[in-house]
């Protein structure tokens, strides 16, 4: 089959798509690119106005400058911590919620499913929220951070929706040769749900990773900081940073001010960008998939 040649004003639109589309791409990556240059500049260039497309004077003094503080490295490993804990609580909670939502047979399965939704329109607010952390004495504690988010209402429906587009004969089945509901959800529901399991855990390992509101408000060990509340007091405090034993310190002449916020930053948001890519692809499948079925 002869293919047809395209049009002039076919050639043209082509050529304006593409050129919006790498300047779009370019606005979106020069931010995180400047971010990365300032990281490796030296304080004479630091504080320069301009663009900044690679280091003038390379230098890698402020990723030096904060690991060598032993408040970063605790700081990486209680993030490391929450977000792996979390997360896998998380998905276990939303796949044995979202199964049980999923039977037909379920009692009052509609109106549990109601109450989900009301969950998803108001809150307690922050003053209970706080309260009930208290009397619970998780202030100070890592738990503070991942109890409270460990049931997501959202993540339940989208995962009901998804088990819902499953044939009931698969359950069935499984259940006629001897497997009980636990077996069938574990054997036979849970490999096909690799597309949703995926979005709910890209989901909630980007929201315990960038967390850090709540940290700010349980949290008073600095033995305990998160990664995201140690970036910003580091932001925060403008020409000082936190030493080893969680006291300020002046910064170094080998490294700025901006060199180390930027370095911050960069660190804390590159283990993210790193792990997207390989669960990318599970991602729109999962949405679609969810938004099928009521």
């Amino acid at each position: 089959m002869r293919l047809r040649a395209k049009s002039w004003g076919e050639r043209l639109f082509d050529t304006a798509n593409i050129g919006f589309m790498i300047g779009l791409t370019v606005l979106f990556a020069y931010p995180f690119w400047n971010l990365a240059v300032l990281s490796f500049t030296t304080p004479r260039y630091a504080d320069t106005l301009g663009l900044r497309l690679y280091p003038r004077e390379f230098t890698a003094a402020a990723y030096q400058a904060l690991f060598d503080n032993d408040l970063l490295l605790t700081a990486y490993a209680n993030t490391i911590l929450r977000t792996a804990l979390g997360t896998g609580l998380i998905v276990l909670v939303t796949f044995f919620g979202a199964y049980a939502l999923s039977r037909r047979d379920l009692p009052l399965r509609g109106t549990i499913t109601a109450l989900l939704l009301v969950t998803l329109f108001f809150s307690g607010g922050l003053i209970p929220s706080y309260l009930n952390i208290r009397n619970l004495g998780l202030i100070d504690s890592l738990w503070a951070l991942i109890l409270p988010g460990m049931t997501n209402a959202w993540y339940i429906i989208l995962a009901r929706n998804f088990f819902m587009t499953f044939p009931q004969e698969l359950e069935e089945s499984a259940i006629m040769d001897g497997a009980n509901p636990i077996q069938a959800a574990m054997r036979i529901i849970w490999p096909l749900s690799l597309p949703v399991i995926a979005v709910v855990s890209l989901w909630s390992a980007v929201y315990h990773w960038n967390s850090w509101f709540d940290a700010f408000i349980y949290i008073r060990d600095t033995d305990k900081y998160v990664l995201q509340l140690l970036v910003r007091r580091i932001i925060m405090q403008g020409q000082e940073t936190f030493s080893g034993n969680g006291l300020f310190m002046p910064t170094t002449e080998a490294a700025s001010t901006e060199s180390l916020k930027a370095a911050a930053i960069i660190m804390s948001i590159l283990p993210i960008v790193a792990v997207y890519p390989f669960i990318q692809k599970y991602f729109v499948k999962g949405i679609m998939i969810g938004a099928l079925k009521g």
